[in-house]
């Protein structure tokens, strides 16, 4: 049952990313919660909740009303969070909230009557490859580290579901069927088939990540706290995985948020990249592509059948690209311009 334990809630002082807003406060209002500002500027608003003293947020939250998202007019203003119906139950006495402004960094795209959500990822640059928190789980693949820069981008917020899949291509493939759950026995070349067509109805360019775009959003981006896994050092809080999946596939957004808001970057399924398979080179790169030559497609991220040394954020695969298995699967990536 739905559980609001208000009386052992601590609503520490909120976290303000941008320079207008001021005044911030937040109280217990019956069964929601209330946060109010001030704002000098029309700007986008966000609302993160996180339950470690803002260490660690997760994706924005969504069952909010008043002053928030796109274009919120400058005076005080108000949220309410109407918190049981986003989550289970919500106590302890860590809780802080955090109110962006320039938030709502993402685009929902609807095709066939279903929506999905595209998380914006602010560009920069990152060490990629075998990096100190991987410990001594990197194998000669994920060598040398190298220093690659990426533009801006957006990236799906989850693992394409079967209802997506379903949505454009009008059948389902996958080995273990549910709706929410990630689409899977997909090749690298049905993916293709199924961006032409999902590219047709909607009037943009989705395609796969880059292997590079997608090791980049697994660590967080430019928001990375340095983890091993993505969004966590412990890996069943962010992961369906050997250890924990009974093996098969689970509903999407079932584990934490990495840093980005985004969700089963590591576990659940493998994640096809448009890359073909190649190794390392230590120089530094602009926006690589991968390799020039080769007979096999990257895929990223580990899946419900390995143990977490194969979910790391690191972590190199690859695949032939007619290859099905009933733990592959993919998420869209889409460029800005």
């Amino acid at each position: 049952m739905k559980q609001l334990l208000l009386s052992i809630i601590t609503l520490l002082p909120l976290v303000v990313w941008g320079q207008n807003v001021t005044n911030i406060a937040a109280q217990q209002l019956g069964k929601n919660i209330q946060i109010s500002y001030d704002l000098d500027k029309t700007a986008n608003i966000t609302v993160y909740v996180s339950m470690d003293g803002g260490k660690t947020y997760g994706a924005p939250l969504q069952q909010v009303t008043g002053d928030v998202g796109k274009g919120v007019a400058p005076g005080h203003k108000t949220v309410l969070w109407n918190v049981l119906a986003e989550r289970e139950n919500l106590k302890g006495e860590n809780i802080v909230f955090k109110v962006t402004t320039g938030g709502g960094r993402y685009k929902d795209c609807t095709v066939n009557g279903l929506t999905f959500r595209m998380v914006y990822v602010e560009g920069g640059t990152f060490t990629m490859g075998c990096t100190a928190e991987q410990g001594g789980d990197c194998d000669d693949d994920e060598k040398p580290t190298h220093q690659v820069t990426l533009s801006d981008y957006y990236i799906g917020e989850t693992e394409v579901t079967q209802a997506l899949w379903e949505a454009v291509m009008g059948s389902n493939p996958s080995y273990f069927k549910g709706a929410d759950r990630p689409v899977e026995t997909v090749s690298w070349d049905d993916v293709q088939v199924f961006l032409r067509k999902l590219n047709q109805l909607t009037g943009r360019t989705f395609r796969l990540p880059t292997e590079a775009e997608w090791e980049y959003a697994a660590r967080g981006g430019n928001k990375s706290r340095g983890y091993k896994y993505a969004g966590s050092n412990s890996i069943d809080e962010v992961a369906w995985y050997g250890g924990n999946s009974s093996s098969q596939t689970h509903p999407v957004k079932g584990k934490w948020a990495n840093e980005l808001g985004l969700y089963d970057m590591i576990g659940n399924v493998w994640e096809w990249c448009s890359d073909l398979f190649g190794s390392y080179s230590s120089s530094s790169q602009t926006n690589p592509t991968g390799a020039s030559s080769g007979s096999y497609r990257v895929n990223r991220g580990g899946s419900w059948y390995y143990d977490a040394r194969f979910c790391r954020s690191t972590i190199r695969h690859g695949n032939t690209p007619d290859d099905r298995d009933i733990s592959l699967g993919f998420r869209l990536s889409l460029s800005l311009n």
